[in-house]
């Protein structure tokens, strides 16, 4: 029977396919960067291989990232949630990770506000029409 990856390696392969996206780098790109195959980027991301330290500092290197990074918001290993909720995985995918990198390159901060009450509005008025089809 497979164990299942560690926390700390979802945690740190969650954290190159966030700033990995960010850059808009590809798995192949990445991979070429630093002398491995898409597929092992891949199984990086998701946990299912760890990354050694040596792999770690380049691939930090390779994004312009400070190793430090993939480490960010972790959790002790004995309290780690192996379950994220559904808005966690959100903000993990790929379309989470493009909606707030264009959100943040709007300069404009009161635009910015403004589409934020507009997406607040909607989620309110889809909950209400949820509620009243019940």
């Amino acid at each position: 029977m497979k164990e299942e990856p560690h926390s700390v390696d979802v945690h740190v392969g969650k954290t190159i396919r966030i700033q990995r996206l960010l850059r808009k780098v590809s798995q192949t790109e990445l991979g070429d960067r630093v002398g491995v195959t898409f597929q092992q980027i891949q199984k990086y991301e998701k946990g299912s291989n760890r990354v050694s330290a040596s792999m770690l500092v380049e691939i930090a290197g390779a994004l312009k990232v400070d190793v430090r990074t993939f480490f960010d918001d972790l959790s002790a290993p004995d309290t780690a949630n192996d379950n994220p909720a559904p808005s966690e995985e959100f903000i993990i995918s790929r379309e989470g990770v493009l909606l707030n990198a264009a959100f943040f390159s709007i300069k404009n901060e009161a635009l910015r506000k403004k589409i934020l009450k507009l997406v607040q509005a909607i989620a309110h008025t889809e909950q209400l029409d949820g509620e009243a089809a019940e």
